[in-house]
């Protein structure tokens, strides 16, 4: 048994569809469970939405934008005379708007969020179901917000694993024998069927979920790259693709950054020993990455690169040395404003961070913190982990920039820069 994940670049438009639904039917003997996404830009097209709607702006032509987005795939793939899909659409439509002319600050952002983007995925599953079933692949659609079961922390759930593999294995291995499963990734719901979201990107998690919940051979992430590259072609020349990576490395990489694979998918994987493919859905020829337990010496440079941010420090003002009850405190209100840390540093009298930048907890975080230390920041800056680093690639990195902290391991090199 597989599990086969399409994000929404593989699926942003009815050619995309039917290229992916040909990658199906390749494997259409083999029990399969396919995860998929939002179609194209659309999980940022709702979340655009919902602002407006925070912001009391008109709503009707964004929403119309939005169904005319899925109609014209609907009609492209010759599902217009589905009156089960026709009727599916409306029902969610009607739920999109009842979410969004319901809105109210009592309830919190986050909840409305999850409540009124999670449907994006909804929408396109039918869709994908029922071209699969058109194209003669018997196709069954399972709503991965009553098998998904998590806590109630909207937007950054947690899964509750024990129930959520009980659901499942009821809900879903029944229907793998004769059909393909359809199911959306991102999502979920609480204990009171609220729907949940797992984080943005968080459909490489859902894959892992069922994988490992199924008992999966293995799972394939189908993506707009060859593979695992070590390094974002867009940003980097003359990048090379790893051919196989042990799960460790594969974590640390998405911990520093590297946005092929979630960062949480690899755990409950590695955990289980089913290996992670990650290969190109515009070439299902090419084998891609392999990511299981194995060893491999000399592994090429990894380079991560990450934008927008901001470096803090924490003085000392009275000339006192920091100690670890400031770096506690410091730390406290870290994780109570659940911010991410990415790179730290401490000298005698000064404790310094690098983080993602956000003006508004960055600005919540000086204030908590201002009557114990004096504070400064620099903002507007970039950072680059090289894991496996050799002097060379080093030396040309660097080249160039005005760098604002280095930092080196035995294994991983760090440097945040200011971009000239």
């Amino acid at each position: 048994m597989k599990v086969f994940k399409f994000g929404g670049a593989s699926v942003r438009d009815a050619g995309s569809v039917q290229n992916m639904v040909n990658i199906i039917a390749a494997h259409k003997n083999e029990k399969l469970l396919v995860v998929v996404s939002a179609m194209g830009k659309m999980t940022n097209a709702f979340e655009a939405l919902l602002n407006q709607v925070i912001e009391e702006e008109p709503a009707e032509i964004p929403i119309e934008e939005v169904k005319d987005f899925h109609d014209n795939i609907i009609k492209d793939l010759g599902l217009v005379s589905s009156q089960t899909l026709r009727e599916d659409m409306e029902e969610i439509y009607e739920q999109l708007i009842h979410g969004l002319n319901g809105y109210s600050s009592a309830f919190g952002y986050d909840f409305v969020y999850d409540q009124t983007v999670s449907l994006a995925e909804v929408i396109s599953t039918k869709i994908i179901a029922a071209y699969l079933n058109k194209q003669g692949i018997d196709a069954v659609w399972v709503d991965a917000r009553k098998v998904v079961k998590t806590n109630s922390t909207h937007r950054q759930a947690m899964v509750d694993w024990g129930a959520s593999q009980a659901m499942i294995k009821s809900q879903a291995m029944p229907h793998l024998e004769d059909k393909v499963v359809v199911t959306q990734g991102f999502i979920g719901s609480n204990a009171k069927y609220n729907t949940t979201t797992l984080g943005r990107e968080g459909s490489d998690f859902s894959a892992a979920i069922f994988a490992t919940s199924l008992g999966a051979d293995s799972v394939t992430i189908w993506k707009d790259v060859p593979g695992v590259l070590n390094a974002d072609p867009k940003k980097f020349e003359n990048t090379k693709l790893y051919d196989r990576l042990p799960y460790k490395e594969a974590a640390e990489m998405t911990y520093y950054g590297a946005s092929v694979i979630h960062p949480k998918t690899i755990k409950p994987l590695a955990q289980k020993g089913i290996p992670l493919y990650v290969r190109s859905f515009q070439n299902m020829q090419e084998k891609g990455t392999v990511i299981e337990e194995c060893q491999i010496p000399n592994l090429n440079p990894a380079i991560i690169h990450k934008d927008k941010q901001t470096v803090i420090s924490f003085k000392i003002s009275d000339f006192s040395f920091i100690n670890e009850a400031h770096i506690y405190t410091i730390f406290e209100h870290v994780k109570r404003l659940n911010l991410t840390i990415n790179l730290m540093q401490n000298s005698a009298i000064s404790f310094t961070i690098c983080m993602d930048d956000d003006p508004k907890r960055r600005e919540q975080l000086r204030t908590a913190l201002m009557d114990e230390f004096s504070i400064y920041y620099n903002e507007g800056l970039e950072m680059i982990t090289v894991k496996n680093y050799n002097q060379e690639t080093i030396n040309e990195l660097m080249e160039g920039k005005q760098v604002i902290i280095e930092q080196r391991s035995r294994n991983n090199f760090q440097m945040v820069y200011k971009v000239n």
